[in-house]
């Protein structure tokens, strides 16, 4: 009698489906960007419930970068048939700037000299093999946010964190978050000698307006529900 392993359909298909998420996660971990591993993988579980929870989910994400974060959401949009619409204007936010810290040189575009990181998005979500459960979105947040009308099952903000970029994010989407649905807010830092106020005012707004609850939190990321 063999003493072999069998394996059967299921088995197979729950192995493929954790090839793969073990494949997305070490793309987004060598993408560029400022979200560490472990606030990625939490921003996938709770992207995962979100797309569990409701049939044919939205997702939006407000800042995207180089597509780490974008990857990660779009992991679990992929797992449960959800679609991911990734929104940035790609110019960088004032701290990615010249002659501020997170400035890049070499994400500028010789011919305008300002950054411009959407080829290098399109590149990881064309290498991720996730174009048909994402969906980028060139443009100003306020601007789509004023034109958009599908209820979203989860909402990912990361996008400018001065004051006045933060603020309209978060006035321009969080009522677009659907009853039971999940608003997630990135660099949230209690402690202001750790990181700039207005994601943690933003985040502090959304609780106090008794719409969201708690549900969740991995080092600067939090998780919100709506009630």
């Amino acid at each position: 009698m063999s003493g072999g392993s069998t394996s059967t359909p299921a088995t197979a298909a729950i192995r493929s489906h954790t090839d793969r998420r073990e494949h997305l996660f070490s793309l987004a971990q060598a993408t560029a960007g400022f979200m560490p591993d472990d606030e990625g993988e939490a921003l996938f579980l709770a992207a995962l419930r979100a797309g569990a929870s409701f049939e044919q989910a939205t997702f939006v994400e407000i800042g995207a970068w180089c597509g780490k974060s974008t990857v990660y959401i779009g992991a679990a949009a992929e797992a449960t048939g959800a679609v991911l619409f990734s929104l940035d204007h790609h110019h960088g936010s004032e701290e990615n700037q010249a002659g501020w810290e997170h400035h890049d040189a070499s994400l500028l575009n010789p011919a305008t000299g300002r950054i411009d990181t959407l080829p290098h998005w399109r590149s990881t979500v064309v290498g991720a093999q996730l174009e048909s459960s994402v969906v980028g979105v060139v443009g100003d947040s306020p601007t789509v946010s004023a034109q958009w009308r599908t209820p979203l099952a989860f909402c990912f903000i990361d996008g400018g964190h001065g004051e006045a970029p933060a603020w309209a994010d978060y006035r321009g989407w969080a009522p677009k978050v659907a009853e039971d649905g999940w608003l997630v807010i990135h660099d949230v830092f209690p402690d202001p000698g750790d990181g700039g106020r207005p994601p943690y005012d933003i985040w502090r707004a959304a609780l106090d307006s008794g719409e969201f609850v708690e549900d969740g939190e991995c080092g600067s990321l939090r998780v919100l529900r709506r009630l």
